[in-house]
């Protein structure tokens, strides 16, 4: 597949239509790491929060390999959605990069409750170094976030 095509693709899932949505990522899938790039060049373009927030769930399995699914998180924690920010916050939290910290920390007082409450929780995995903590808010260690293989117990 060509650039392109990964493009034209890529551009198809700015709809608020998820199985068109789902389509064009189930050919671009095989791409892996490699369609990042693409999905951080075309998140500014996007129109429909709905192809947002799906560029950036699909970057979360990339963040802790790619710098542009580290850098599609932090362009996302500024986007009008508050579902678009939740996924940029767990893309952030899954990469346990301490460079996020800069950019979070100004959203844990964001006047959306929720999207205080998102990042308040990407800050606390980042801290202690578990990205479990991004869905076990309170640490009970009863509820576990798989991302990749290998992620479904304790770090």
């Amino acid at each position: 597949m060509n650039e392109a095509q990964v493009r034209a693709l890529v551009a198809q899932m700015d709809t608020a239509d998820s199985a068109q949505s789902e389509q064009a990522w189930s050919k671009l899938r095989s791409l892996g790491q490699d369609a990042v790039p693409f999905l951080l060049e075309a998140f500014p373009r996007f129109r429909k929060w709905q192809g947002r927030r799906d560029l950036v769930f699909h970057a979360i399995r990339y963040a802790r390999t790619s710098e542009p699914a580290f850098q599609l998180g932090l362009a996302a924690l500024k986007d009008r959605s508050t579902i678009v920010r939740y996924r940029a916050c767990g893309l952030l939290a899954y990469a346990l990069r301490p460079d996020a910290v800069p950019a979070l920390e100004p959203l844990a007082s964001h006047p959306d409750p929720k999207t205080a409450e998102d990042a308040r929780a990407a800050l606390d995995a980042i801290k202690h170094r578990n990205h479990h903590y991004f869905v076990d808010r309170s640490h009970t260690g009863r509820s576990f976030w798989e991302v990749n293989e290998g992620d479904a117990g304790r770090p």
